[in-house]
């Protein structure tokens, strides 16, 4: 068998489904952080300033918190709660990605590069 690894997502939503941060969220907030923009975020992720604004409005209104401060002579960027938002997910992304990988090493016996299914030589049928 040749080398699997495990690929999983993480986001977080309302109990409507409406997504409230997830990788492309965070993605925004790390640019705008970055450029102080949200016309250069939305540039740099290839999306309609108004796409990436609409996705900012909708978790600051989920959260009933703002997570953006734009201001004309100084630019855009986040507030304290959008930089808690924004740092606790990047870390919920990591540690569950840690411990995807223990229970897909756990499940598929993975030693080494190469991962495959435990065969204990038993066959069913047989």
């Amino acid at each position: 068998m040749q080398s699997v690894r495990l690929k999983s997502r993480q986001w977080l939503e309302d109990t409507q489904g409406n997504i409230i941060i997830g990788e492309g969220r965070q993605r925004i907030f790390e640019l705008v952080e970055q450029t102080g923009s949200i016309n250069q975020a939305a540039k740099l992720m290839k999306m309609s300033y108004r796409g990436v604004w609409g996705k900012i409005k909708a978790t600051e209104e989920h959260l009933k918190k703002k997570v953006v401060l734009t201001e004309r002579r100084h630019g855009s960027r986040l507030t304290e709660d959008g930089k808690k938002l924004l740092m606790n997910y990047t870390r919920l992304k990591k540690d569950c990605q840690k411990e995807d990988e223990k229970i897909f090493n756990k499940i598929f016996n993975r030693q080494g590069n190469h991962a495959y299914p435990v065969d204990t030589g038993r066959r069913f049928g047989v």
